[in-house]
């Protein structure tokens, strides 16, 4: 199997931005598509902002030159033909919505050529639960990105029972290849390794601020003190975005789940305050 070169990224929200970025830093040719060109602009906007960071953060080979151009070599597009005519691997970074995915998936089977690996991004949804949509069970599975990849720069990657393992292994070498540790996983499990690690402090942490128990800054600072972490679980819900986590809320049906929902809307979403990509959430940036 021919090494990954071509590589298109389907959602270019705060995480898909950063996967088509990381992987355009490294030297692969990169599409970024989205549904409407006002998204497509807020992508390159957010892309731009990236070159600085990757400086800033001494990202290996980055200088002000390689991440500016980096950034200049990220084609954008909003006709899904076009956007796939050539990929060598589809990463799937769409809103958590298995209709959506259903939908793209359907569209993505007609419209790529038959070499081309999908690869989902979806923190809450397993691959299986997908993969009779794609016309292409053997080159499907899920390639997890954490949020701001180059620092966080894990890859977990799940097959399915029909993954070609040929496709698998070639997805591990892109991981590497793009800067990223492969993190793979021996069968599917929801949550992959880290959110089945994270999620639990954030239900718990949650749990204490609904429950009158705590406030999100006492939360934190006891889990910094005494762990020794850099960051508590309000300050890792502002990372991951408060959208995010309120669709996740929203869609489990248990009951503290949704006063967790519930929460988020009231004193987040609908005041425009959605964690560090727009300057406010449990705190300011």
């Amino acid at each position: 199997m021919s090494p990954i070169q071509n590589v298109t990224v389907i959602g270019t929200g705060v995480l898909g931005s950063q996967i088509a970025y990381q992987a355009a830093f490294h030297g692969f040719t990169v599409t970024a598509y989205d549904v409407a060109d006002d998204a497509l602009e807020h992508a390159r906007t957010r892309v731009a902002q990236l070159a600085p960071v990757y400086v800033a953060d001494k990202v290996a080979g980055a200088t002000a030159e390689s991440t500016e151009a980096a950034a200049a070599g990220i084609r954008y597009s909003s006709d899904l033909a076009q956007a796939v005519a050539d990929a060598d691997l589809v990463i799937e970074a769409a809103p958590e919505s298995i209709d959506i995915k259903r939908d793209l998936y359907q569209r993505l089977a007609e419209a790529a050529p038959q070499k081309t690996i999908f690869a989902t991004n979806s923190s809450t949804l397993l691959p299986s639960d997908l993969k009779d949509f794609t016309g292409r069970a053997d080159r499907f599975l899920a390639l997890h990105y954490a949020n701001q990849v180059w620092r966080q720069n894990t890859a977990e990657i799940m097959g399915t029972t029909d993954t070609d393992p040929d496709v698998y292994r070639s997805v591990v070498d892109f991981a590497g290849r793009s800067g990223l540790v492969p993190i793979e996983l021996k069968k599917e499990k929801a949550g992959y390794v880290l959110n089945s690690l994270l999620v639990p402090l954030l239900n718990a942490a949650a749990g204490l601020v609904l429950e009158g128990i705590a406030d999100p800054e006492t939360v934190d600072k006891t889990w910094r003190i005494g762990t020794g972490a850099p960051v508590g679980p309000f300050q890792i819900y502002d990372v991951v975005g408060l959208t995010t986590a309120y669709n996740i809320a929203s869609a489990n049906p248990e009951p503290g789940s949704q006063a967790w929902a519930a929460y988020l809307k009231k004193n987040f979403i609908d005041q425009g305050k959605l964690g560090v990509a727009t300057g406010e959430g449990f705190y300011r940036y």
